[in-house]
């Protein structure tokens, strides 16, 4: 089979999994995906995963539901691939009784008899340990010839009231278990997520609510020293007036005739849009004429344009606050469907989403958590080195 042509370890930026999360209700997994299809741009193979047994993924690829293995969903441009996978806590559990306790059909005994999800529920720290054990060690494997089997992983996460809680694994587990393996794999995926190969992304609207829970879900990854990447503000709608006019509109107690002070300036405004409404062939300007009646709604509707338009930029204020990268992208009139999907990669990609770091062109080194800490952690890493095929001759 012919070899993607991928970029070289020394080539590819540092930043090999990107973590998107965003107040319910953004469009956080539209985000990743356009971001998945973006980052595999000229060759490069990017793993998209999804945790939360929505099935988002599937539906905007325009696909059958993804099962518990990695597959093939969408081509990028320069003959990039997206690979997906939506990760099953469960199953998760299973390769981990395999991996390191050589469980075997026993593990599926368990599962049968309601153990796993009975274990998963009642310390949900740990699901999140599998959950992002399995994203994390998609970013660390490598191939036979030791190149890193996907360019990229973008994860597809909880939402921003819960993000923080998911990625530090490691105190999520403190009280479960201080040695032994499965402290150990919260320890190896905490290296991973606080190192300069994640960066975390919050999606956002312009609107309060969401960007107040952006400021607060930066502030808790800070504090908690996960690297946050930058915000994307989706769904932005373009402004329709020029500046003077917004301010003309927005300064009036009521977009169309108002009362007092304003009257006079609203009945010249009337009286000009009738006239350019009437020139534009949608009737008689005079008084009760067809282009005079639709004078107040079309005016009521830049009257609340222009109030939107001042609360957008108050929201951008904030968000500039933050002192992170901000990149945008429009609202799609007509909804997400795949072809829209490719259209905000697009504008993602020219707004360089993820820049390379400085660090881009530096050998990329052996992962630490690739060594066991104990014997029986290497035991369970020389099966998963077994069970890794090289990817790249499929």
């Amino acid at each position: 089979m012919v070899r993607l042509a991928r970029v070289s370890p020394q080539q590819s930026s540092a930043v090999r999994l990107h973590v998107v999360t965003g107040k319910g209700g953004t469009g956080k997994t539209t985000v990743a995906a356009a971001l998945a299809l973006a980052l595999a741009a000229e060759g490069r193979r990017v793993l998209l995963c999804e945790v939360e047994e929505r099935q988002g993924v599937a539906q905007l690829f325009e696909t059958e539901a993804l099962p518990y293995e990695e597959r093939r969903i969408a081509s990028a441009s320069g003959g990039g691939e997206v690979h997906a996978l939506a990760i099953d806590a469960e199953l998760a559990m299973l390769d981990y009784l395999d991996m390191f306790y050589k469980l075997g059909r026993a593990g599926r005994a368990l599962r049968k008899l309601g153990a796993i999800d009975f274990a998963t529920t009642v310390a949900p720290g740990l699901r999140d340990v599998l959950l992002t054990g399995k994203v994390c060690e998609a970013v660390r494997r490598k191939d036979k010839a030791g190149w890193p089997v996907y360019d990229s992983v973008v994860l597809d996460a909880p939402p921003t009231g819960r993000i923080t809680r998911f990625l530090n694994v490691n105190d999520e587990v403190a009280g479960l278990a201080r040695v032994g393996p499965i402290h150990n794999q919260a320890q190896a995926v905490m290296r991973v997520l606080k190192s300069p190969q994640t960066a975390i992304h919050l999606v956002t609207l312009l609107e309060e609510m969401p960007v107040q829970e952006t400021m607060d879900g930066v502030a808790e990854l800070r504090s908690a020293g996960l690297p946050v990447g930058a915000v994307i503000v989706n769904m932005v709608r373009p402004v329709m007036l020029a500046d003077a006019e917004l301010a003309e509109v927005a300064g009036t107690e009521s977009g169309a005739s108002g009362n007092g002070g304003g009257a006079a300036g609203n009945g010249k405004r009337r009286t000009a849009v009738a006239k350019a409404l009437s020139q534009a062939g949608l009737g008689g300007a005079r008084r009760g004429g067809v282009a005079e009646r639709l004078v107040e709604p079309l005016l009521a509707q830049a009257h609340e344009h222009a109030q939107r338009v001042v609360l957008e930029r108050e929201q951008r204020a904030e968000i500039a606050g933050l002192g992170l990268p901000v990149r945008e992208l429009e609202l799609l009139g007509d909804g997400v469907d795949l072809g829209g999907l490719y259209r905000l990669a697009e504008s993602l990609r020219h707004q360089a989403v993820a820049p390379a770091r400085e660090d881009a062109h530096a050998p990329v080194a052996p992962d630490d958590d690739e060594a066991p800490d104990d014997a029986e952690d290497a035991e369970g890493a020389e099966d998963a080195r077994a069970a890794n095929v090289d990817v790249d001759d499929d």
